[in-house]
């Protein structure tokens, strides 16, 4: 990933087109590098050969100490009590080491160490210029609002009230969409929020990226945190943990939700309890979201937003089109590097990623849905503490897709239990006993595929040029593997 451009001098604010609220005070008066250059002294002198270091570097030696060693060393001078009030730091120690109980402060440093706001000392820090200090406080109050609004035509998510089964796969199992009115529908749309939840599963525990924690805790850590990237609520295991039913009303007593008709028909359900993570509540406070990513195993989905709006930037994917801007893929896209939180991708790539070909963008509210077609990159970001209900799915259009991904990409499959040794087998015998005919037609377009690939292959290995006979072929120059037989190419 690129060096990140050092922050402006303080204080920074919004160039003209992103707005021109500046951003608050550090809480410890520290300041972007860029200042450094008008000022006659700086704190960092204090931490003696410790200056010859990069910054990003320091911070990086402190990961590998315990708490007692980063409270000592925070109190041998100003300049080193600051890089020892990093985040990021308490959070690893939290997360490697949770108290058995604990009360959410407002901060990870305080709540690892159980210490009231009274009794954590403010040292004025104002000397100190650092961008590795300085750029999580600056992610985590940009204005959200340059970067989702004034959305060119040409990026919009198109919005349609509905879709039958029929129209979804003839015409839009590719493409991203929302639809307004199904989701108001939902019982939960109409009684969930916030408070609610909080009132009934309050001591119920979900999972929240590495913790485990009561609704209760994860709801104060909504109310009170300054994170880069908040911590996001994102439990598979809810339907159960909630007791809700879920199904179409007429079938199903008591339903709390379900699919739209459009998104009804899931191919993965063949396999039944056998079947992936595939239903998740989605919980977070304004800013909290998912940086760019597939979602698994060549999957769509659906996003059904109940409270708090989203904003959603996509890309299409493919052999020959590059990952989002900012984003780097490795060669068989097994590992996706990226910024370290949303903001610092809005900060540096939205602009470029707005003008990039396949862009679209768009803003899912409350009581609507949003379409993720297989293989689509996508951000997500919430402009208000959110709740939704996501879902993965297999739609007849992507049965290839998906057949071809438990099949060469096993090593990248997951969310099936641990007894399930072999998904791709699973699954064909499901497809086979219930969809026969649709099995047998994607595995031949993924057969006619692999055929393509081969013969261009051959073409390049012996010289082919397209549109020439073999005859002509016969004297030209080719080049071999020193015997006769084929070699698979991946």
């Amino acid at each position: 990933m690129p060096d990140i451009t050092t922050l402006p001098i303080y204080p920074p604010a919004q160039d003209g087109d992103h707005g021109d609220e500046a951003i608050p005070s550090h809480p410890l008066g520290v300041k972007p590098s860029g200042n450094a250059l008008l000022a006659s002294w700086s704190l960092r002198s204090a931490i003696g050969s410790f200056q010859l270091l990069p910054d990003d570097l320091i911070l990086l030696l402190l990961e590998e100490l315990d708490a007692p060693s980063l409270l000592r060393i925070g109190r041998t001078c100003k300049a080193f009590y600051a890089f020892t009030r990093a985040e990021e730091l308490w959070k690893a120690l939290f997360v490697g080491s949770p108290p058995a109980t604990f009360t959410w402060r407002g901060s990870w440093r305080s709540t690892y160490l159980n210490l009231p706001a009274s009794k954590v000392p403010m040292v004025d820090c104002s000397h100190l210029y650092s961008d590795a200090l300085y750029r999580p406080f600056n992610c985590a109050h940009i204005v959200l609002d340059p970067y989702v609004t004034k959305i060119p035509a040409r990026n919009q998510i198109p919005r349609l009230s509905d879709l039958s089964p029929g129209e979804f796969h003839e015409k839009w199992a590719d493409t991203p969409f929302v639809l307004t009115e199904p989701v108001k529908s939902w019982p939960v749309y109409k009684d969930w929020t916030v408070g609610t939840l909080l009132g009934r599963y309050g001591q119920g525990t979900f999972r929240a990226e590495a913790v485990d924690w009561p609704l209760r805790t994860y709801g104060d850590y909504m109310a009170d945190n300054a994170d880069e990237s908040p911590l996001y609520l994102f439990d598979c295991g809810f339907v159960s943990k909630m007791g809700l039913a879920v199904g179409a009303p007429e079938s199903t007593p008591n339903a709390a939700y379900w699919p739209p008709a459009c998104f009804a028909e899931d191919l993965f359900s063949v396999v039944g309890s056998d079947r992936p993570d595939h239903q998740w509540l989605i919980v977070g406070p304004e800013r909290s979201g998912s940086k760019f990513h597939k979602d698994p195993n060549a999957t769509s989905a659906w996003n059904a937003v109940i409270r708090g709006p989203k904003y959603w930037i996509m890309f299409p994917s493919g052999d020959k089109r590059p990952p989002p801007p900012g984003v780097y893929v490795s060669d068989d896209q097994s590992e996706v590097t990226s910024p370290l939180s949303i903001a610092e991708w809005l900060l540096n790539f939205h602009a470029e990623a707005r003008r990039t070909a396949g862009c679209m963008e768009g803003i899912c509210g409350e009581g609507e849905i949003l379409h993720v077609p297989s293989g689509w990159w996508h951000l997500v970001v919430n402009l208000e503490a959110s709740i939704a209900i996501t879902q993965n799915f297999i739609p007849r259009a992507h049965l290839g897709a998906a057949l071809d991904f438990l099949s060469n990409k096993a090593d990248q499959v997951s969310g099936f239990r641990k007894n399930v040794v072999n998904p791709y087998e699973k699954f064909i015998s499901g497809m086979r006993e219930t969809y026969p005919e649709l099995l047998e037609q994607a595995l031949e377009e993924l057969q006619k595929k692999a055929e393509g690939k081969k013969r261009k292959w051959d073409d390049i290995v012996h010289g082919k040029a397209e549109g020439e006979t073999e005859e002509q072929n016969a004297g030209g120059f080719s080049f071999g593997f020193g015997d006769d037989s084929d070699v698979e190419v991946p």
